[in-house]
């Protein structure tokens, strides 16, 4: 019997996903020790939070590249600039979860009050799109990878795009607004 990955498409999302999420929730919550990977240099650590703003902006700017580029109608460019944020994507999550494993999370230096009514409300809608957008990313990408371009258009891949794009794009600009809170503003 031949398994193909383009007959299990949700199949292959859900297991993706639920792996991705133990990674994170595993790294949130602690249940990673920090003496399971290696101990980067103070200097390195401190700059993870800005390397990941430089990312996050990118991402921004590829998303929005990618969208620009499908409307054309240049699915190569399309296609480029979505790995292109995928890329990203994976960079600044695999040093976020460094740094949350071997530092921890960063304290908001502001006022109680913005902490309360700005920066937490904030954080939360940025973490809970982060965390949607994880399947959406993985079905979008496997269509994308498991189909020839016109059998994607018959596929669910744009209206499911859509939604991800819009929800990455809003994740990682809250995400910023998050880094100017902690690093810029405070």
């Amino acid at each position: 019997m031949e398994l193909r990955a383009r007959d299990h498409v949700l199949e292959l999302t859900t297991a993706l996903t639920v792996v991705s999420l133990a990674a994170v929730f595993g790294a949130v919550l602690g249940a990673i020790p920090p003496s399971v990977v290696p101990e980067a240099p103070a200097t390195l650590l401190e700059a993870i939070p800005h390397i990941n703003a430089a990312l996050s902006t990118a991402a921004i700017v590829t998303i929005l590249l990618g969208v620009r580029f499908i409307r054309q109608g240049d699915v190569g460019r399309h296609r480029a600039m979505m790995l292109t944020t995928l890329g990203l994507f994976v960079a600044f999550l695999v040093l976020y979860l460094y740094r949350l494993i071997l530092v921890g999370t960063a304290d908001f230096p502001g006022p109680e009050t913005v902490y309360q009514f700005v920066y937490l409300p904030t954080l939360a809608v940025h973490i809970l799109l982060a965390i949607v957008c994880i399947p959406l990313l993985y079905y979008v990408l496997l269509l994308a990878v498991t189909r020839s371009i016109p059998e994607i258009y018959d596929s669910a891949h744009r209206r499911i795009g859509r939604i991800a794009a819009s929800l990455w794009l809003v994740s990682f600009f809250l995400g910023d607004v998050v880094y100017v809170m902690l690093y810029v503003v405070y």
